[in-house]
């Protein structure tokens, strides 16, 4: 990014408050060699960590279980040309813990759609990055106001 083109970029604390407010992400992840993305509820660990419920028996956990992924979230305000777009880097692993995993059906996130057997995936936020649209002119000299 260029200082004036019209974006700025949001530190890590930013990011993650920033990732609290929306109920939607994507994970991005490797199939059979090629990129994957699914959209996915989530909520955030006290630690910044990217917490997921789904299916002990999804193919998503059989494929990112001790990958590193992707996860983004955003918002997007199309009428206003305004918002912010956050990506979260890092190792994800099925929690095994049993204290742990008590502890996340409590707090962490409620699957949309629930199965019969769940597992929480914890993503680490070993790099967390996110910029965001702001008004005035781009270095290219459009007007973002307009």
């Amino acid at each position: 990014m260029y200082p004036n083109d019209g974006f700025r970029e949001l530190g890590r604390q930013e990011c993650l408050r920033l990732l609290a407010k929306v109920p939607i992400g994507r994970i991005v992840f490797t199939r059979r060699a090629l990129p994957a993305v699914l959209p996915v509820n989530f909520s955030l660990d006290g630690d910044g960590a990217v917490l997921l419920r789904t299916s002990a028996a999804s193919e998503l956990v059989r494929a990112i279980d001790g990958a590193v992924v992707a996860f983004e979230a955003d918002e997007v305000d199309a009428a206003r040309h305004s918002g912010w777009s956050v990506v979260v880097t890092g190792s994800a692993t099925v929690v095994t813990d049993p204290a742990e995993h008590e502890r996340l059906a409590r707090t962490g996130p409620v699957s949309w759609v629930p199965a019969p057997q769940e597992v929480f995936v914890r993503i680490e936020s070993e790099l967390v990055t996110g910029r965001e649209l702001v008004g005035g002119r781009t270095l290219y000299g459009v007007d973002l106001t307009a």
